[in-house]
């Protein structure tokens, strides 16, 4: 496979590098989880993650013009904004929580992974997985990309 740089990548539209244009930078990804765990003020961004200002502040609007959060004025004067996830953000939740069950799996740290379980049975969530139409697990070699441009 060559390496080409990412505009080029971009251009014949893989989904992956798309992807990673609008939210894979480490602050962002960090932003999207704290709103999914239902942070939504600047100030509690800021205090939840130790994350410099501008920083902050230039990552809230790149997820809002890529369509991640909305801001949403919360008084007349629009001094205390709120960053919600859309649906496009929502939609983030099986990535992360994929991501995050890879880093329980192989980056060791000196505590214990945090388990995911279901709001209302109490059970552990199941490891996320690629599965076929009839709900089979597919490993990397049992698939294929069918380019259909």
């Amino acid at each position: 496979m060559n390496r080409k740089d990412p505009a080029a990548l971009h251009e014949e539209c893989c989904a992956i590098t798309r992807a990673l244009t609008q939210i894979g930078d480490w602050w962002s990804l960090m932003i999207v989880r704290e709103a999914m765990l239902g942070t939504r003020r600047f100030s509690d961004f800021q205090q939840a993650l130790g994350i410099a200002r501008n920083i902050l502040c230039n990552r809230l609007n790149r997820l809002v013009e890529a369509g991640v959060l909305n801001r949403v004025e919360t008084d007349e004067a629009g001094r205390r904004p709120e960053y919600r996830l859309t649906e496009k953000g929502r939609d983030l939740f099986v990535a992360l929580t994929a991501l995050r069950q890879w880093g329980d799996k192989w980056i060791l740290t000196d505590r214990p992974p945090l388990t995911l379980r279901d709001r209302h049975s109490g059970r552990p969530v199941r490891p996320v997985q690629v599965l076929d139409a009839d709900g089979t697990p597919l490993g990397l070699h049992e698939v294929t990309v069918d380019d259909a441009r």
